[in-house]
């Protein structure tokens, strides 16, 4: 895209975000999956252009889905073509905008319907996981007062599971580095609770050493 209209569509994501509390979905966090949807679509020979403007407005409709409960992936899909449709971005590509963004969320088990909507989805689940991913899940815990516990459980119960949906070969990829880290980071933590005697929760357990027969 020109760099005039990306410019525009930044602004707008930029002030859509800030009507809400953010957490670990910054405008930062926009900023990564259009970066990582860059560098997956040209390795996947994907429309950048709808790649770019679907990352840079995937997570407008969060201030809007903790006020009315709808999705904010369905929410965001059609705040996102009515925003793009007052520019000057190509109106036969709204729809395949809206579609990738309407299917990027992992919770809803929703199936991209392009090679951008998968992008997307990937993308938005690798800045999930690996260094950044944890970063963003304590930071998340510490907003929402649930704990270590939290953090524990949400690596376990989404994090750990990312790897396994990826779409794209190059997604896949990418994500075997960031899982590892998060399967070495359990491990760790598991480690240092047992050296303290400290009891494990039921998340840690499998990353316990197995104990050996002599």
């Amino acid at each position: 895209m020109e760099p005039e209209l990306v410019h525009v569509i930044q602004n707008f994501a930029r002030r859509a975000l800030e009507e809400g509390d953010q957490g670990s979905h910054s405008f930062e966090h926009v900023l990564r999956v259009r970066q990582l949807c860059l560098r997956i679509g040209q390795k996947e020979k994907a429309s950048l252009d709808v790649l770019e403007a679907a990352a840079l407005l995937h997570d407008i409709g969060r201030p809007r889905e903790a006020i009315t409960g709808v999705s904010h992936a369905i929410t965001g899909a059609d705040m996102a073509v009515a925003f793009l449709a007052t520019t000057a971005f190509p109106k036969e590509k709204l729809e395949r905008v809206a579609s990738a963004i309407r299917t990027h969320r992992f919770s809803e088990n929703l199936t991209p319907e392009s090679l951008e909507g998968e992008i997307l989805s990937d993308a938005d689940k690798l800045d999930a996981m690996g260094a950044l991913g944890l970063a963003r899940t304590i930071a998340e815990s510490l907003v929402r007062q649930r704990g270590l516990e939290g953090v524990i459980q949400h690596i376990c119960q989404k994090l750990l599971k990312l790897r396994d949906r990826m779409y794209t070969k190059t997604g896949k990829m990418l994500a075997e580095p960031r899982h590892n880290f998060l399967v070495s980071f359990m491990h760790q933590i598991t480690d240092e609770f047992l050296a303290i005697g400290e009891p494990l929760l039921p998340e840690l357990l499998p990353f316990a050493p197995v104990e050996r027969t002599p």
